[in-house]
């Protein structure tokens, strides 16, 4: 059977380079090939690919040769353009779609996304200059085969790029078919160059998709983390009444393809980003199969402990891994497709978005406004009595109907305000636009309507209405000032402390359903006892953080330090032989600062912290009272709240804006005003013209002409500059 046309074209490549080794006299130059990049295009003919060998008289370009632009800076150049032309396009016209090829074949984003791997890799960062001349080679192999359609994800017998942990693994050319076939069935990591090629296209893809996603969307994106969507329900829902909380987690967990890709070819229209992708879905993954699973439960052997190399990342210490299992319902669901690896969160908030886009259109279609209400319209300006503005006002025919709409993930939380029968219309056609759009059956029960009176429960917080009973002070007519108590309800964002018990329960600190009964924790057992305390001093930190702007912070954080200064102390009783905790805390005091003793005699850890001096180095417990924890953060969410560095790319955007430059000269000659580097300017053309007409003499002719020269400045601050432009800048004038 004759070889494929492929296979002898490279055969034949192979013969040529190695003829050209062989050969003392030069050949013509070849012509490059279709991606290559030279440092100089006119000495394109005479240099080859990197890692080829040969082809031609000159020698073979350096892979460090390809460098030559810093790849942050390119990276910012994407974000600054996609963001520049989503300002750009109209509200209701979607920017023009962004060609990433030339981005694609840039070696230096194909460095910066090996560098983002390897991090993740090791847990160490590597520097550009460490980077060996071989991995640049094989990066550009890498590079080539993805350009050229010949890269597969999931490819475990063709490596173009090793990993940093592995560098020595054998080539799959030389296994036999026994390691080959457990090389291929066996599941495991994925290979390390599809990661780098997945940090890559994120690179690329992320810019582009964040200048036009929605505000309304908080999951997955830099800046837009779960105490901002807390702050916004803070600001933003104070008024609405009837609430409809949904969940669309079934799509983070087994995505359609079809839908990913059709919702993807609309902003992006490079066909070799989108093939990418498309294969990335379609890859089938290696999965451990059932009866390999019997087959480990029934052969379980004592297995040594595991030391893990230098190289290994360790894993997440255990006050970190306790904090993870308070992650809310919301946050649990990290989507993770097939092969797309970190691209799968963003390619969940591109599908999404669509939902995003549909509901802003709904918020402008219920909004119904009313001029003897307080609540304003989108604008942010509100109207009729402003006395008290966050009241949560009762619903009416006389009232403003509005609707909002917030998302985090794969849940969505839609408040609105106005009878529940809009409520009820909201929802029929948001069941029928899931069942449209992505294909997911929707109800009544899956899309419950509540009352705020009953508690809204989103991200481990509780939406209710709280009475106040604030004083109004206004001025009557003929100048009397009038206080009267009024009656008002606020939006109240509290902690669920039900939620809080629940898992500690799931963790194992506490048992019991009516009295929370705090139990030892005994995966600290062989831990000391000031490592014991720092780890759960920095649990406690974390949680005082993640309850920050719950309104009953104090409450839900003391009982978070009581659950655990009650197990640490079990666990101490049981540990030094005390038998209560009553002893424990007898000995080490209510913070558990104080060295433990055993009964029969000082413990090691005692008797070394008191040869050594460090007795009191021992941390106590933190908030062990509620008057130490911090009060609630209440700093309000400004209106159009942005992200830090969106704010500074659109204020970099406006500033490079030329029409913007050309408005503040307009507005500077207006007010009869001139910028300082004007002035400056100004100044020292003047120096210059009176320095050119000084005559050359004498000392005392030199002496004279400076006063001159002082004289002509003057004049000219006073007759070219005015006098305005003197008093705004007077040391300028001292110094003329």
């Amino acid at each position: 059977m004759p070889p494929p046309r492929r296979a002898l074209l490279t055969s034949l490549l192979r013969l040529r380079a190695f003829s050209s080794i062989a050969s003392p006299h030069p050949h013509p130059p070849a012509p490059p090939r279709r991606h290559q990049f030279v440092a100089d295009p006119t000495a394109s003919t005479s240099r080859g690919v990197v890692g080829a060998i040969g082809g031609g008289s000159g020698t073979p370009l350096d892979p460090t040769q390809l460098l030559r632009d810093d790849p942050v800076a390119i990276t910012a150049s994407l974000w600054v353009s996609s963001f520049r032309a989503a300002a750009a396009a109209a509200p209701a016209t979607p920017a023009p779609p962004q060609s990433l090829t030339p981005f694609l074949s840039r070696l230096e984003l194909w460095v910066l996304a090996y560098q983002k791997a390897y991090a993740d890799e090791t847990g160490s960062y590597l520097p550009r200059s460490s980077i060996s001349a071989s991995t640049l080679a094989s990066l550009l192999s890498l590079r080539n085969a993805v350009l050229d359609a010949r890269f597969r994800f999931g490819n475990r017998l063709t490596p173009f790029l090793q990993s940093p942990r592995a560098a020595n693994a054998p080539d799959p050319a030389t296994l036999s078919k026994r390691k080959l076939r457990a090389l291929l069935t066996t599941p495991g990591p994925p290979p390390f160059q599809d990661r780098v090629v997945q940090e890559l296209l994120l690179l690329l893809l992320e810019p582009v998709y964040e200048a036009r996603f929605s505000p309304k969307s908080f999951a997955f994106r830099p800046g837009r983390s779960p105490h901002a969507a807390i702050r916004t329900i803070r600001r933003s829902f104070a008024p609405y009444l009837w609430y409809i909380k949904g969940d669309l987690s079934p799509l983070l967990h087994s995505p359609d393809p079809v839908l990913v890709v059709g919702a993807l070819i609309r902003d992006v229209r490079d066909k070799k980003v989108v093939d990418l992708i498309r294969s990335a879905l379609l890859t089938p993954v290696v999965t451990a199969s059932d009866d390999a699973g019997v087959k480990k439960k029934t052969k379980r052997k004592y297995q040594k402990k595991k030391v893990l190399p230098e190289g290994e990342p360790k894993p997440d210490p255990y006050w970190l891994q306790t904090f993870f299992g308070f992650a809310p319902e919301e946050a649990q669901m990290q989507p993770d497709w097939g092969h797309c690896g970190v691209l799968s969160p963003l390619l969940a908030n591109v599908c999404l978005d669509e939902l995003d886009k549909w509901m802003e259109e709904k918020i402008k279609e219920f909004y119904k406004p009313s001029k003897s209400d307080v609540v304003g319209g989108d604008d942010g300006i509100e109207q009729g009595n402003t006395s008290w503005p966050e009241f949560v006002p009762t619903s009416g025919p006389d009232k403003t109907r509005k609707v909002d709409y917030i998302r985090y993930g794969g849940h969505f939380l839609i408040g609105v305000r106005g009878p529940r029968a809009d409520a009820a219309v909201l929802r029929k056609q948001l069941v029928e636009f899931c069942d449209q759009r992505f294909r997911i059956k929707l109800d009544n029960e899956n899309l419950p309507i509540e009352h705020i009176t009953k508690g809204i429960m989103f991200l481990d917080h509780v939406l209710c209405r709280r009475v106040v009973y604030p004083t109004l002070r206004y001025t009557a007519t003929g100048g009397k000032i009038i206080s009267e108590k009024g009656v008002g309800t606020l939006l109240s964002v509290t902690a669920s402390l039900k939620q809080c018990i629940q898992q500690f329960r799931k963790l194992e600190f506490l048992k019991g359903d009516r009295e929370p009964d705090p139990q030892p924790c005994f995966r600290m057992f062989h831990a000391t006892q000031a490592h014991t305390n720092s780890q759960m001093n920095k649990l406690l930190l974390t949680m005082a953080e993640w309850y920050r702007y719950a309104d009953n912070r104090k409450k839900v954080v003391n009982f978070c330090s009581y659950i655990i200064r009650g197990s640490l102390a079990k666990l101490y009783a049981a540990k030094y032989k005390l038998r209560s905790r009553a002893k424990v805390y007898k000995i080490a005091s209510r913070n558990l600062s104080r060295p433990l003793k055993d009964k029969k005699g000082q413990s090691p850890e005692y008797h070394n912290l008191l040869r050594m001096g460090l007795v009191d180095s021992i941390d106590g417990l933190q908030y062990t009272r509620m008057s130490m924890v911090p009060d609630p953060d209440y700093t309000p969410l400004p209106s159009g709240w942005r992200p830090d560095h969106e704010k500074i790319l659109l204020e970099y955007i406006k500033l490079t804006d030329q029409q913007t430059l050309e408005e503040q000269r307009a507005c500077i000659r207006e007010e009869g005003l001139i910028t300082p580097q004007d002035y400056i300017s100004m100044l020292v053309w003047g120096y210059k013209k009176n320095a050119v007409l000084l005559p050359s003499s004498k000392d005392s002719d030199a002496h004279g002409s400076t006063e001159d020269l002082g004289s002509d400045t003057d004049e000219l601050g006073e007759k070219e500059l005015g006098n305005k432009g003197c008093q705004r800048f007077p040391k300028f004038a001292e110094m003329s």
